[in-house]
């Protein structure tokens, strides 16, 4: 990552339990792996992994802030539920999640049992220092016309909405991945006779959401665009808006979703969307179409953000982003011409880390 272009990063997921608990799922890659000139010491009980780097990375960089993710896809999101059904099950997520937070070394956590929490430990050990409160939010109405997002504008600092996945594998016909504007999308059904009726419906798109969230109450500079560093493919394909019949491989475990730095594939071409504000590479001889934000995009969305007076953008995810002049980090940090720099905390005195506790001095180290 060059952190020069960021200023928060979102650490993902901490997992949580039906009782409220939240708790690492991968303690080796967390604080446990040892790294490339790290200084084993049994005797003292340190942190490495994950934990340590981020906090040499703040260390240096002092507008870094680190953001600890709780849930998300495979997760526990289906534990949300049970957790925060009942006042114990709400106090243990809030105390489980402040107390990982300190004990690591982070600034933040992603409501009003943990912001209470939050500022009572900020009182209590950090001289009353704000620590911030986040949530990643939908962009699809099915979703977000259940929030009470007034509340939740009123109790966060930020609200990172995931405008991305808004098609996949779960439709019928390929179509834009993050769209800002909306469009015309066909709907394919069988009649009662089994011959076809196609109508057309508007797709879900950022704009859109981003529009209810502010008749909602929610202040324009809480609300970050999310945008993907990925890319959604289709196959058996003869464009946008048909249908297909499979989705691919993908660069990781996940069918069909393929990195930013993988694209676009040799011999596709890459198609802009003008009514959307979108974009996909299509490959006629292999039938493939995969929708995903190039930089112009990028460029574009920032300068939504910048009309709007959103609070900034964030991407899913870092590591697959490409170095130099085509990131799309870099894009949109160029684009948007600053950063929130306030400066972060370093200062965890009880932690149960040693060199955390002791700001990685040269004897933790």
């Amino acid at each position: 990552m060059n952190v020069s272009h960021i200023s928060h990063v979102l650490y993902a997921f901490l997992g949580v339990e039906p009782d409220g608990t939240v708790y690492s799922k991968d303690e080796y890659a967390d604080y446990t792996a040892q790294l490339k000139g790290d200084s084993y010491d049994g005797t003292k009980r340190n942190a490495y992994g994950c934990v340590k780097q981020l906090f040499l990375l703040k260390k240096s960089n002092r507008h870094l802030k680190t953001l600890l993710s709780i849930g998300g896809s495979g997760a526990g999101s289906a534990n949300f539920s049970s957790a925060a059904s009942t006042p114990d099950t709400r106090a243990r997520f809030a105390s489980t999640s402040v107390s990982l937070m300190w004990n690591w070394g982070f600034d933040v956590s992603l409501l009003k049992a943990i912001r209470i929490e939050l500022d009572t430990h900020a009182r209590n050990h950090a001289s009353g220092h704000h620590f911030l409160l986040s949530i990643a939010a939908p962009a699809a109405p099915e979703h977000y016309l259940k929030l009470q997002l007034k509340h939740m504008g009123g109790t966060v600092d930020q609200i990172n909405l995931m405008a991305y996945d808004y098609s996949g594998s779960w439709d019928h016909i390929s179509g834009h991945n993050a769209n800002l504007f909306p469009y015309k999308r066909p709907v394919t059904k069988l009649n009662l006779d089994y011959t076809l009726n196609e109508s057309f419906e508007t797709a879900i798109n950022t704009h859109y959401a981003i529009m209810h969230y502010l008749r909602s109450g929610v202040r324009a500079e809480k609300i970050v665009l999310g945008i993907p560093v990925f890319g959604r493919s289709f196959e058996d394909n003869s464009g946008l808006g048909k249908t297909f019949h499979s989705v691919g491989k993908g660069s990781w475990g996940e069918p069909g979703v393929w990195d930013f730095k993988a694209l676009p594939k040799e011999g596709a071409t890459i198609i802009y969307d003008p009514i959307a504000h979108a974009s996909f590479s299509y490959d006629e001889r292999s039938r493939e179409l995969i929708s995903y934000d190039t930089p112009s995009v990028v460029e574009q969305k920032a300068a939504y953000v910048l009309d709007y007076g959103l609070g900034g953008s964030m991407f899913w995810e870092a590591s697959a982003d490409k170095q130099g002049g085509g990131s799309l980090i870099g894009t949109s940090y160029r684009a948007l011409g600053s950063l929130e720099a306030t400066p972060n905390w370093l200062d965890y005195k009880n932690s149960y880390f040693e060199n955390i506790a002791t700001k990685m001095g040269k004897d933790y180290i």
